[in-house]
């Protein structure tokens, strides 16, 4: 046990700032590479580097979605997307109907899931 008997050999108190510090930051070893690249060409620790990689992250503006392009719109987007995308998977020789069923068992899904979907409205029981 060490002996402080004289004010010299005390070790300096840190200051509590009220927030607590992160020790250790876990990153992949390319994050890592990244961060060190742009603390360098910003001349700083890799601690301070990421301190202002966060701070600049912080202060960013949320992403918004355009005001001409609601979010409602995405879901018949996506929709329209993966009809079209099956539609090019599947064997042109298939008569018509029997595409248009397996399209719409694909962007349905089977009846026995359909009190499951989310974006379908539930049945009044």
């Amino acid at each position: 046990m060490a002996d402080f008997s004289d004010k010299e050999s005390i070790p300096p108190l840190r200051r509590r700032t009220g927030l607590d510090a992160v020790s250790a930051v876990k990153m992949s070893e390319d994050l890592t590479a990244a961060v060190d690249a742009w603390a360098e060409a910003h001349r700083l620790t890799r601690s301070d580097a990421i301190r202002a990689l966060v701070e600049i992250g912080l202060r960013a503006a949320p992403v918004t979605h355009p005001v001409n392009h609601p979010v409602a719109a995405y879901p018949t987007e996506i929709e329209e997307l993966a009809v079209r995308q099956i539609g090019e998977m599947l064997d042109p020789a298939l008569p018509a109907d029997e595409r248009e069923r397996r399209i719409r068992r694909l962007t349905e899904g089977p009846p026995e899931f359909s009190r499951e979907r989310i974006d379908l409205r539930k049945p009044r029981d």
